[in-house]
């Protein structure tokens, strides 16, 4: 093939051998793949670190996490990083240690508070025993920016909710229910 940019110079080329195409088109399907896999919702138990945004418009109208619901194995660590570049927030633990709030963490875990991340920080902890987490975040709980983890086992699906009436209905309305993220793995917001 022949090629003349304004008659300056002429670039030869041959046409692609048909094993190159494959090659080609076989790394560039693997790629696809892969950044599929690391997307889909259900391979957020049992990897390293599982990841939720903290995000919101860029007027600051409405804020969120992102996945809002996660299930996670026992020993996996959650870190949560600010992409927000509007607001600061927090991912703090249902507890009462945490300003008074209700307990709705299990018993016997330890209450977590990231205070204030600005836009690009992270905080990360790691969850140790089975049960379902509930946290928020300071400045806008009641904005509904309120977020669920649930630690289990492979196969354990027996997770009760915690009463309605202990946090106002606009809250708990934020929270994704249990069965559908022990059925999704993670659940993403829909904005």
């Amino acid at each position: 093939m022949n090629i003349s940019f304004f008659g300056m110079f002429r670039l030869r080329t041959k046409p692609a051998s048909r094993n190159r195409m494959l090659r080609r088109s076989f790394l560039w399907g693997s790629g696809s793949l892969a950044a599929a896999l690391s997307l889909s919702p259900g391979l957020a138990i049992g990897g390293p670190v599982a990841e939720i945004a903290m995000a919101g418009r860029p007027d600051g109208s409405k804020v969120w996490f992102d996945p809002y619901g996660v299930l996670i194995a026992p020993g996996q660590t959650v870190r949560w990083t600010n992409h927000d570049k509007a607001n600061s927030h927090t991912a703090t633990a249902y507890a009462p240690e945490n300003d008074d709030h209700p307990r709705r963490i299990p018993e016997g875990a330890k209450p977590f508070n990231s205070d204030y991340l600005l836009p690009g920080e992270s905080f990360e902890v790691t969850l140790e025993i089975p049960g379902v987490y509930d946290y928020f975040c300071i400045p806008h709980e009641m904005s509904g920016m309120v977020g669920r983890i649930i630690v289990a086992k492979p196969g354990e699906t027996d997770f009760k909710d915690y009463p309605r009436g202990d946090l106002d209905d606009m809250v708990i309305n934020g929270f994704p229910s249990i069965a559908d993220i022990l059925a999704r793995g993670s659940v993403q917001v829909k904005e």
